[in-house]
């Protein structure tokens, strides 16, 4: 069984600054170790296997790595960095609150479980660092909603004209990962033809967790008005999908469906902050005064109207 070597986890141990987290040398190799096996079925080359380890958002993962072991400082960070921003993204899949619940029984499993022995097993552990921490959790998230959704439906009783028959194509895994690749490719085009203002709205938005209020303010718009823009890109980005689908690669509901429930299953398809494009200053955006992610429950005021659209 191959090892990464000791020279390459000190690099990559400093860049992640996982000592502030007092996380030890042999975790932080763990964690990387897992992630590479992952991510590679044979021992790659060392070249191969640098890139993609230099590519991982180190300090996300270890953060994990703290709050896996029950780190009480780590733990708090988390929750005040991220718990407003998973909040909003349960808003955003269900505007009635019914995806709260989920986001709240999210951060138990986060913390960790007692198994039998009372050893302690939390989900951070399936983090791999392959997407930032904000991006696996809203996927997680999703998930979570998707498995309920599901679980619901199987005692609903099936329409008289319809019969069981063969297994969703996302539950095959190379349908799967052909469906996951060309939804990549179709949500990167699709979102590099919106208009640049509607870009830098998603972005301030989802990837710099700006608040409606502070990007109204930076864009001298209205909360509003921010707000519809918002709801209409989120409309526009869906339909423009489907449309490609339906139109250019050919594919029914159920199939388009299935691209949908394939993107949701990974959790690393797809960084928001990758997608939607710079950080506000190279932009030419101005952020407000005081414009950073904000902490504890002041950021759930402000979300778009509709959101979960």
């Amino acid at each position: 069984m191959w090892r990464l070597q000791d020279a390459a986890v000190e690099r990559l141990y400093g860049r992640a600054r996982a000592d502030r987290w007092s996380v030890p040398r042999e975790t932080f190799s763990a964690a990387l170790e897992r992630s590479a096996r992952r991510a590679f079925a044979d021992e790659p080359e060392a070249r191969e296997l640098e890139r993609y380890l230099d590519s991982l958002h180190l300090e996300d993962l270890a953060l994990a790595c703290a709050c896996a072991a029950g780190h009480e400082a780590a733990w708090e960070h988390f929750v005040r960095e991220y718990r407003p921003a998973l909040y909003r993204s349960a808003d955003a899949i269900d505007a009635a609150g019914g995806a709260r619940e989920l986001a709240d029984s999210l951060y138990g499993e986060l913390f960790g479980l007692s198994e039998r022995g009372g050893e302690r097993r939390s989900h951070f552990d399936y983090f791999h660092g392959r997407s930032s921490m904000a991006t696996w959790l809203r996927a997680v998230l999703a998930q979570r909603y998707v498995d309920r959704v599901r679980s619901v439906r199987r005692f609903e009783p099936l329409p008289a004209d319809e019969a069981p028959g063969a297994l969703p194509a996302s539950s095959q895994p190379e349908s799967a990962t052909r469906y996951l690749a060309l939804m990549r490719q179709v949500i990167t085009t699709v979102v590099a033809r919106l208009a640049p203002r509607d870009r830098l709205r998603l972005s301030c938005y989802y990837a710099q967790d700006l608040t409606l209020a502070q990007i109204g303010q930076m864009l001298g718009e209205h909360e509003a008005t921010v707000s519809r823009h918002l709801t209409r890109a989120r409309r526009d980005i869906r339909r423009e999908v489907e449309r490609h689908l339906r139109e250019h690669e050919h594919m029914g509901e159920a199939e388009i469906s299935e691209c949908f429930n394939a993107l949701v299953q990974d959790a690393g398809s797809l960084d928001v902050t990758d997608l939607l494009g710079p950080p506000l200053e190279q932009a030419g955006a101005t952020p407000p005064q005081g414009a950073r992610k904000e902490t504890g429950g002041r950021r759930s005021k402000g979300r778009p109207e509709g959101a979960n659209a």
